[in-house]
């Protein structure tokens, strides 16, 4: 059993090179929201030429649309979305600076290509946790692209933030480990 390894953010590339597929971690300090919507937006201006609203050097996103916060709460429910949905979005931004992604679900093989190229890891939340992931956020305010509602872009703070090394910069990929661990 590994030990859990703790982070801060911003990552560096000696930070994610050190991990490796099937590492908990618990991330604390920044780390930025977006789905499908806020991405598509973050590509174009990239196609464009034209400057982001948020540095990525060096951050994480969470694909996550929260739920409104409760009143004395930073956020609502805060459980990732799938990933396969960004997958299109991803090299470009990790080409930036962007060195890890927080979702659930498997990627494509040019997204894994990409985390081995710019030295970024894929983490995964646990689905269906997400009040209880809410509770290692401790602010959160948008950023970016208010008009997408709960997909806009927003600043999190969090603290001991629990997450899972699914694919690290080698290209290992905790999924196809567990499927060949249990195939007969």
């Amino acid at each position: 059993m590994s030990a859990t390894i703790r982070l801060k953010t911003p990552l560096s590339d000696s930070d994610v090179e050190k991990l490796k597929a099937g590492d908990k971690v618990l991330l604390t300090g920044v780390i930025y929201t977006g789905r499908d919507a806020a991405h598509k937006r973050l590509f174009d201006l990239l196609k464009e030429g034209k400057p982001l609203p948020v540095d990525l050097k060096g951050q994480v996103i969470y694909y996550v649309g929260p739920a409104p916060a409760k009143p004395g709460q930073a956020i609502g429910s805060a459980g990732p979305t799938t990933s396969g949905r960004m997958d299109a979005f991803s090299p470009k931004l990790m080409e930036i600076g962007l060195k890890g992604m927080i979702g659930k679900g498997m990627r494509k093989k040019e997204v894994i290509e990409a985390m081995k190229k710019y030295k970024a890891v894929y983490f995964a939340a646990t689905g269906g946790a997400g009040a209880l992931l809410a509770k290692a956020i401790k602010k959160a305010e948008v950023v970016a692209y208010e008009d997408l509602g709960p997909e806009a872009v927003s600043r999190l703070e969090v603290e001991d933030f629990p997450v899972i090394v699914v694919n690290d910069t080698e290209g290992n990929d905790l999924y196809q480990q567990g499927m060949q661990q249990y195939a007969r």
